[in-house]
């Protein structure tokens, strides 16, 4: 009987070793507790620093495009002249005039000053010694004419050469040379040039989440730097991009309940072009004591997010949880069901179910 009993005891326990050794082994992983940042992403689209139409203020045929479509043209530089001919021989006859009117203004004032000794004499009448006065005024006064149509010749003049206002990138010229142009009566585009050394991206936010981030960085203790934004795009670029906000909307869109936010964001590379749209990732609240787990590790059902639990006697346990952001693109807080001491099953998710007794292997990564 002694025996029996030994062989029986034995068998049970090979039995157990054996289910051991049948049970399935799953990774599980502790959740990260960590502090937070979190963002949230707004659609935009970027505009060059500076945007400045290239126009033609005269009338005249156009004479020289000195640039090609496209190129990075320096403050100063020359890009288009206008016929300057019958502007260079007004200016040269308002010269002429200018000329004439200080003659005669030199001769009134002569007249004037002999008149004036006359008449302490009584070699003049007073009449002509006002008549005297009263030319050299006109004297004055068409002199000041002169040199304000001399002024506005060597304006009009100046028109004719349209220089690069700041350095920066040209689009193509919309009129040929040997067109005429009608500027005087409407100013003509020639062509528009942008400073794209620096561009701008403009988004909206709801005026909810304004609320949210200045609130969050009230009750901030910390020197978060909130107003540092990153930037991306559908296509990727070789580099990546972060600006720093410069502009806030003074009011609320009552059409839309949003206000409009604007970003500086420097292009070293000339990558970025006037008009591309963008992806602006905007911080708003910092969390301390965040509980992260990875976010492969949770799966969906008909009520909602859930994920599977490990407990001491290493059975599995169907957890319903809530979740926030993502972060890092992999790992996603848990805002509540779940605790820094649970262990959770971080692979084999779809061969688990609730109540299996299976083999934890806790892993760090």
């Amino acid at each position: 009987m002694l025996i029996c009993a030994l062989f029986m005891i034995s068998c049970n326990k090979s039995k157990d070793a054996s289910n051991n050794d049948y049970r399935m082994s799953v990774n599980v992983a502790l959740p990260k507790v960590d502090t937070v940042l979190l963002h949230k992403s707004y659609p935009g689209f970027l505009t060059a620093r500076t945007e400045v139409n290239l126009v033609a203020r005269v009338n005249g045929f156009l004479q020289k495009a000195d640039y090609k479509a496209g190129d990075y043209v320096k403050k100063g530089q020359l890009l288009f002249v206008i016929e300057p001919k019958p502007y260079q021989d007004a200016v040269r006859q308002a010269e002429a005039e200018l000329v004439s009117a200080k003659s005669q203004n030199e001769y009134a004032l002569t007249n004037y000053e002999s008149t004036k000794e006359a008449a302490k004499t009584n070699a003049v009448s007073q009449i002509d010694l006002a008549q005297a006065e009263a030319n050299l005024k006109k004297s004055i006064a068409a002199v000041n004419s002169a040199e304000a149509s001399l002024e506005n010749a060597k304006t009009n003049l100046s028109y004719c050469y349209i220089r690069a206002p700041f350095n920066g990138h040209i689009t193509s010229k919309s009129v040929d040379i040997g067109n005429f142009l009608n500027g005087s009566a409407s100013p003509q585009i020639l062509a528009t040039i942008y400073d794209d050394q620096a561009m701008t991206v403009t988004f909206t936010i709801e005026d909810r989440q304004y609320m949210r981030m200045v609130t969050a960085q009230q009750n901030s203790k910390a020197n978060n730097n909130y107003n540092i934004v990153d930037i991306s795009f559908n296509e990727s670029l070789p580099h990546k991009y972060s600006g720093e906000l410069s502009y806030l909307s003074p009011m609320v869109d009552l059409s839309t309940g949003t206000i409009t936010l604007q970003a500086k964001i420097d292009n070293p590379y000339g990558e970025l072009k006037s008009g591309m749209y963008c992806v602006v990732d905007v911080p708003y609240e910092k969390l301390n004591n965040a509980l992260l787990i990875k976010d492969s590790a949770i799966s969906t059902d008909q009520l909602g997010k859930f994920i599977y639990i490990v407990n001491d006697s290493n059975r599995v346990v169907y957890t319903p949880i809530e979740i926030g952001d993502l972060i890092d693109d992999s790992l996603r807080i848990v805002t509540a069901g779940l605790k820094p001491t649970q262990k959770y099953v971080t692979q084999a998710i779809q061969k688990v179910r609730d109540g299996m007794s299976v083999n934890p292997k806790l892993t760090t990564k």
